[in-house]
């Protein structure tokens, strides 16, 4: 039985990774990720978003999201009774209201 767990511990010459191997790795992350982004502009699979799916992205009720339409602060299209939001236009709303400090 210790036999079993000394082989399962063992590290093999062929089994060690490098630190080049840990930044190709890191590279071929980034790049696919930014693949994902680019694919569709949300990196969430969809460019338009529905209420309920914003308000749980934000954290925010459904009043708040109201308000947020009602003044303005962030844009939307109603198609039949539905309210679409633009991924985009969430990220602008958000940037506009970063606080540097």
């Amino acid at each position: 039985m210790s036999d079993m767990l000394n082989r399962k511990q063992r590290i093999f010459r062929e089994q060690l990774i490098t630190v080049d191997d840990l930044q190709d790795f890191k590279l071929e992350l980034l790049n696919e990720i930014k693949i994902l982004l680019k694919g569709n502009g949300t990196g969430l699979g969809k460019k338009w978003m529905k209420s309920d799916e914003v308000r749980e992205m934000l954290g925010l009720s459904i009043g708040k999201l109201q308000n947020l339409r009602i003044s303005g602060t962030l844009p939307y299209t109603k198609i039949g009774g539905v309210i679409y939001y633009e991924h985009e236009d969430i990220v602008k709303m958000m940037e506009s209201r970063k606080i540097q400090q």
